[in-house]
C-alpha cells in the first residue's frame, strides 16, 4: 500500500468513527430531549433515524436528476427550453460521476463496509444506483430521438445523420475536415511500442479498429477536440444560389447539422493510410475529480489547489461510457486497459454526452425560448448615495432574479467611491468572469480603503477562476485570505465600515447566493441589506474569526457553522414543539437545496410526532421520508424544478406568534453544518418577514404546475390542483409580481424586444432549470 493509501485509509478510518460517534451521541440527544422516553413511544416518535426512516443520499439526487429529465419531456416549456433540460440532466450526471460515485469507488477499494445512515454499504450503493441510471439513459435518447429531434425538425432545426446528407452538401463538409480538422487531430496507436494513452476526463473519443495488410487487427484511440463545435452546420446545396444578405444571414443562423464525430468518422481512411478502417465507436471516460487536499501539509494553499486542479483530468476512471453498437472485443480493449469494473461500464444506446446540446440553445430563435422579462429595481431617491440614509430607516431585501442584481453591484461600487467608507470585507465563492464585484473592490483599493476578501479557493470546479481573481486582487493591493483550514467559507457576506457624525456604522449585505451577476439572472436567491447594529458587529466578529486568530462560539442575531447553526435550528425545532404543546398551531416552513442532516431530520421528526405542522420545500436530496406512522398528515416534502433554479434557503419558526425567520447559505447537510463557514441571519423587519412568509414561501407551498410531492415510498408525484381550483405556478407567479418585498420599483432601460409579456401567474409556461448541481 502506497503511503498516500495509507493516509486515505487512516483518514477514511477516522472519519468513519467519528460518524459512529456523532451517531451514537445523536440518539442519545434524540431520547433525552423527547418527553416519552421510556413510554411506549416508537424510536420515529422520539426523533430517532435509522435505515427505516432515510432514504439513501445518492439515490435521493439521482431522482432529483430524474425530475430535470421530466422537464425535457414537458410539452408546456419553449422547444429549446426542454433541450437545455436534457443537456442538464447530462452535466449533472457527469458531475455526479465525478465526485459522488467516484468516492463510492474509492470506498469499495479500500475495502470499507461500513453501511450509510439508510444501511447501504457503499457496493450496494453503487449497485441501486446503476439500476436508478440505466433506465434514465434510456429515456434520455428516447426524449432526444423520439420527442425533441422530430419537433426540431418541424421547426426548420434539422440534425441529420451522415448517409442523409446530399452529395454535394457531404463533398463541403470533407473539404472542411481535410482543411480544419485533419490537421490538429491526433491519432494514438496502441501497441507494443506505444503503450494505451490517457484518456482525459470528459472527452469525446474515438475508438477505432484498423486491419494491417497482414490482416492483423490493430487499435488506435482519437480525441475528437473540443475546439469544434459539436454540431456542424451544412451547407444545403440550395445555399449555393444564394448570395448577398441572404447567403449570409443563411450561414449565420444554419438550420442543418451534423454531428462532429460523424465528420470525423467518415474521413478516417486519411488518418491511417494503409490500413482498413473496420470501424469506430464513441466512448468517454469520467475521472475522479475530487481534489484531496492535505492543507496542514500544504505550504502554499494557493499553488496547492492549482497543482490539484491540473491533476485533475488525471484522476482513476470512475465510469466508463460507451455506446451500444461498441462490439465486446473494443469493449474488452477497453476495460483491460482503462482497469475498470463491470459496474463502471455504462451502454447508451445512439449519441453520448448531451451535454453538447447547449450548441443548439444558443442558437438565435427567441420564439423557441422563454420569453425574457425585466427585473424589478428598488427606487432609490438619489441613486446609490441613498443607500446608507435608506438602510438607517429600514431594511431593504431583493429576491433574484426577479429582482435586479444590479443594486448589489451599486452598494459595492458606492462604498468603493464614497469618502467616508474606511474599509470593505467580502467573502467570494463563485463570482464568474469579467466580474463587476471583484472590479469593485480593486477600485476601492486604489481609493485608499482597506479591503479584505475571502477567496474561497476550494469552491469544486471554480477553483481556476477563483485563483486568477485571488492573484488579480493580490496585485490590486487587496488583503486576500483563503479562509479556515479544513473548512469551506460557504457563506455571502460583504461588510462596509463607514465614518459618520455619531460614529463608526457597519453597512452589511447578506445572501443566499453567490456574488455572481451571471447567476443571479437564473437562480433564485435572496439578498439582504441592513444596518443593524447587532447584525453588523456579527458579521465583523466572523470575519475576524476567519481571518485572524479569534474564536467565538456565540453571536448576538446569526447563526454560524460550524459553531452554532446545527443546535440553533435544533433548539428551534424543540421549542416549537414546546409551544405547539402549550397553546398549539406550531409550524415549521423550511426551503432549502438539500436535507442530510440526521440531527436536523430528527428533530423534525419529533415535531410532526408531536403534531406540529411541518412544510418542507428540498429541491435536490432529500433524505427524510415522509409520511411515517404517526406523522401522515404534519409532515409534507415537495420539490419545485422550474425556468429557475430554486436556490435560497429559509428557515420559518412560528413561535407561538412570535415568528422567526432565518435565511442563508446553508441547507441541511453534514457539509455545510460541521466542514464549512456558513451563516443564517434572521429577517428583523417584521413587515419583510410576513411578506416572505405570505407571498414566497406559502406561494411556493401551493405550487401546483412544478411542484413534486414526496411520497414514503421515495417516488416524487406531479401535484395535481383540486377540481375547480386554478393551477399555482409559483415561479410565475413571483415574475407577476416583481418588486413585492419593496413596494414600488423603477424597470431598467432595455430593449424593446425585452419588454416581452410575461405569463400569467397560475400557467404552466415555465423554461428551464439552469443548473442541477447546487450552485452553491
Amino acid at each position: 500500500m502506497t503511503a498516500k493509501n495509507k493516509r486515505r485509509q487512516i483518514k477514511q478510518e477516522a472519519r468513519s468513527a467519528k460518524t459512529e460517534k456523532r451517531r451514537d451521541d445523536k440518539e442519545g440527544i434524540s431520547s433525552a430531549s423527547s418527553p416519552e422516553k421510556g413510554n411506549g413511544k416508537s424510536p420515529v416518535e422520539r426523533g430517532i433515524c435509522g435505515p427505516e426512516t432515510l432514504f439513501n443520499r445518492e439515490l435521493s439526487w439521482v431522482a432529483f436528476n430524474g425530475r430535470v429529465l421530466e422537464e425535457a419531456f414537458r410539452e408546456t416549456h419553449p422547444l429549446l427550453e426542454r433541450l437545455k433540460f436534457l443537456a442538464i440532466f447530462t452535466s449533472n450526471l457527469d458531475e455526479f460521476f465525478l465526485i459522488r460515485f467516484a468516492g463510492l469507488l474509492r470506498q469499495v477499494a479500500q475495502g470499507v463496509e461500513i453501511p450509510s445512515p439508510d444501511g447501504m454499504t457503499p457496493l450496494r450503493q453503487i449497485t441501486a444506483l446503476r439500476e436508478a441510471i440505466l433506465p434514465q439513459l434510456e429515456e434520455q435518447r428516447r426524449c432526444w430521438k423520439e420527442r425533441l429531434l422530430p419537433l426540431l425538425a418541424r421547426e426548420g432545426i434539422r440534425v441529420e445523420e451522415y448517409p442523409r446528407i446530399r452529395p454535394g452538401a457531404r463533398r463541403k463538409l470533407d473539404a472542411y475536415f481535410e482543411r480544419e480538422v485533419l490537421p490538429i487531430l491526433t491519432p494514438q496507436a496502441v501497441d507494443g511500442g506505444r503503450p494505451f494513452p490517457h484518456v482525459s476526463s470528459g472527452s469525446l473519443n474515438l475508438l477505432v479498429l484498423l486491419q494491417d495488410e497482414q490482416e492483423r487487427n490493430r487499435f488506435a484511440r482519437l480525441k475528437i477536440p473540443r475546439t469544434f463545435p459539436r454540431f456542424v452546420p451544412v451547407e444545403e446545396e440550395e445555399q449555393e444560389a444564394l448570395s448577398g444578405t441572404a447567403r449570409r444571414l443563411a450561414e449565420r443562423n444554419p438550420s442543418t447539422f451534423v454531428w462532429i464525430e460523424d465528420v470525423v468518422t467518415e474521413n478516417l481512411d486519411a488518418l491511417f493510410p494503409g490500413f482498413l478502417v473496420k470501424g469506430a465507436w464513441p466512448f468517454r471516460v469520467l475521472r475522479d475529480a475530487d481534489l484531496e487536499i492535505q492543507e496542514d501539509e500544504a505550504p502554499d494553499l494557493l499553488s496547492t489547489v492549482e497543482e490539484g486542479v491540473e491533476q485533475r483530468f488525471f484522476g482513476v476512471p470512475a465510469a466508463l461510457v460507451v455506446g451500444g453498437e461498441m462490439p465486446s472485443e473494443a469493449r474488452s480493449f477497453l476495460v483491460e486497459h482503462l482497469e475498470v469494473a463491470p459496474y463502471q461500464i455504462f451502454e447508451v444506446e445512439g449519441r453520448l454526452d448531451f451535454s453538447s446540446l447547449m450548441e443548439l440553445y444558443r442558437l438565435d430563435r427567441s420564439d423557441l425560448k422563454d420569453a425574457p422579462f425585466l427585473p424589478a429595481v428598488p427606487k432609490l431617491d438619489g441613486g446609490a448615495e441613498a443607500f446608507p440614509e435608506l438602510l438607517r430607516k429600514r431594511d431593504l431585501l431583493l429576491f433574484h432574479p426577479y429582482d435586479a442584481f444590479s443594486p448589489v453591484v451599486d452598494f459595492l461600487r458606492w462604498a468603493s467611491r464614497d469618502s467616508q467608507v474606511l474599509a470593505i470585507k467580502m467573502t467570494l465563492y463563485r463570482v464568474g468572469q469579467n466580474s463587476p464585484v471583484v472590479e469593485s473592490l480593486m477600485e476601492a483599493r486604489q481609493n485608499g480603503k482597506q479591503v479584505a476578501a475571502l477567496v474561497e479557493l476550494k469552491a469544486r470546479f471554480d477553483e481556476e477562476n477563483n485563483i486568477v481573481w485571488a492573484r488579480a486582487l493580490e496585485r490590486a493591493g487587496v488583503h486576500v485570505v483563503y479562509g479556515l483550514s479544513g473548512l469551506k467559507t460557504h457563506a455571502k457576506m460583504c461588510l462596509v465600515v463607514r465614518r459618520e457624525n455619531k460614529g463608526i456604522r457597519r453597512y452589511v449585505h447578506l445572501g443566499t447566493g453567490n456574488y455572481n451577476p451571471s447567476t443571479a439572472g437564473i437562480y433564485t436567491d435572496l439578498g439582504y441589506f441592513t444596518a443593524d447594529p447587532d447584525m453588523g458587529e456579527d458579521v465583523a466578529d466572523l470575519f475576524n474569526v476567519i481571518t485572524g486568530y479569534a474564536r467565538r462560539e456565540a453571536y448576538r442575531r446569526l447563526l454560524v457553522a460550524p459553531t452554532t447553526m446545527r443546535d440553533g435550528l435544533v433548539s428551534r425545532i424543540d421549542r416549537e414543539i414546546r409551544r405547539h404543546r402549550e397553546e398549539g398551531g406550531g409550524r415549521i416552513i423550511f426551503k432549502m437545496n438539500a436535507l442530510v442532516d440526521e440531527a436536523c431530520i430528527a428533530a423534525l421528526y419529533r415535531a410532526a410526532a408531536a403534531g406540529v405542522r411541518v412544510d418542507l420545500q428540498v429541491r435536490g436530496i432529500c433524505c427524510l421520508r415522509p409520511g411515517l406512522p404517526g406523522m401522515e398528515k404534519t409532515l409534507t416534502v415537495t420539490s419545485i424544478v422550474g425556468r429557475f433554479l430554486e436556490h435560497p434557503r429559509l428557515y420559518y419558526f412560528r413561535n407561538g406568534g412570535a415568528e422567526e425567520l432565518f435565511l442563508g447559505s446553508a441547507d441541511l447537510m453534514p457539509r455545510n453544518l460541521d466542514r464549512r463557514v456558513e451563516v443564517l441571519f434572521p429577517v428583523l423587519d417584521r413587515e419583510l418577514l410576513r411578506t416572505l412568509v405570505d407571498q414566497v414561501l406559502e406561494v411556493h407551498l401551493r405550487d401546483t404546475v412544478h411542484a413534486r410531492l414526496l411520497g414514503p415510498d421515495g417516488i416524487y408525484r406531479a401535484r395535481i390542483p383540486a377540481e375547480g381550483e386554478m393551477p399555482v405556478n409559483a415561479q410565475a407567479t413571483m415574475l407577476a409580481r416583481r418588486g413585492i418585498l419593496y413596494g414600488e420599483f423603477a424597470p431598467p432601460a432595455v430593449s424593446a424586444r425585452l419588454a416581452s409579456p410575461l405569463p400569467e401567474a397560475g400557467t404552466g409556461t415555465t423554461g428551464v432549470t439552469p443548473a442541477g448541481g447546487d450552485g452553491s
